[in-house]
């Protein structure tokens, strides 16, 4: 039976969730953050549900702020079913939380309790983690601490970017709450109380690139971090963005860590080294990482 239900995303991660929730029931109002400036004329622009939920015609609401009663009358009076939120940017009140008949849904980027908070796809790439999915979520007024009620597993494959990742991850939890609105029944599973790690937002302090650490752990943080902010070093002073990297067997006599070998676009680590693949320079185009050492006479990338 066909449910009312009021949608909240912001991102391109939420739309393929939002098609599939177009697809099976009945949406009956669309909030999502307001148009914001974007690109080098500064236009406002609306966000991929925004112009999604526009495209067939649905009512959509773009409040900066939920905690003016108004707003909450307003969404009192469209009476949903049920809400289902994903990356909407703004924090449900408990209010609005009460306020469906069936709750609010979350389709959160991780097995929970396993990277709760802001950054889960960048965490779960850094800290090498082998396999992530996504969690449908009954949500409570913690930070993603509600039961689990539906799961789909996917394996981080070893060329992973946070990009790839985010990709994957925004059609899995198109298909996770297409099988959630299906199930005759869905029973909920509490959160274990041990394992429990958060995502922190990705500071842009943490971009730069520590060659003490071992190859394999950098070329993590290296995809974990792509495409944005970019990890990065410098070289006389000016940021040189990593696009791409590959862990590899330090070769020849072993240099110091932070250091350029003789041949190759080849920086010595603490354990192993790493051959930059593509590299971007200041205020420059990206480019090979061979193309970039080629004639280069720095021999440390990193002041010990």
């Amino acid at each position: 039976m066909s449910r009312s239900i009021v949608f909240m995303g912001t991102p391109e991660f939420a739309v393929p969730a939002f098609e599939a929730v177009d697809a099976t029931d009945n949406i009956i109002g669309v909030y999502t953050r307001p148009p914001a400036k974007q690109g080098r004329g500064m236009q406002l622009t609306k966000s991929p549900v925004h112009a999604a939920a526009e495209a067939r015609g649905l009512p959509v609401f773009t409040p900066t702020t939920l905690k003016d009663q108004g707003e909450l009358a307003r969404f009192q009076d469209l009476a949903p079913d049920l809400v289902i939120v994903v990356a909407y940017g703004m924090i449900l009140p408990q209010h609005w939380l009460d306020a469906p008949r069936q709750g609010c849904w979350n389709i959160h980027a991780s097995l929970l309790p396993r990277w709760r908070g802001a950054a889960p796809i960048q965490r779960a790439i850094m800290a090498g983690d082998k396999q992530t999915g996504i969690a449908i979520m009954k949500m409570q007024a913690g930070l993603d601490t509600g039961p689990v009620l539906l799961e789909k597993r996917l394996a981080i494959a070893a060329d992973d970017t946070a990009q790839s990742l985010h990709d994957k991850l925004a059609v899995l939890g198109g298909e996770a709450i297409g099988a959630a609105l299906a199930a005759d029944e869905l029973t909920p599973r509490a959160q274990a109380e041990d394992g429990i790690t958060y995502a922190e937002k990705i500071d842009k302090a943490e971009a730069r690139l520590d060659f003490t650490r071992d190859a394999a752990t950098l070329d993590a943080h290296i995809r974990g971090l792509s495409p944005f902010p970019g990890a990065w070093f410098e070289v006389a002073g000016k940021r040189v963005k990593v696009l791409a990297a590959r862990p590899i067997e330090a070769p020849g006599a072993r240099g110091a860590a932070g250091t350029v070998a003789a041949t190759g676009a080849i920086i010595y680590c603490g354990a192993g080294a790493l051959e930059l693949v593509t590299v971007q320079p200041a205020g420059k185009a990206a480019m090979s990482g061979t193309d970039f050492m080629r004639g280069r006479a720095f021999v440390a990338v990193q002041k010990l």
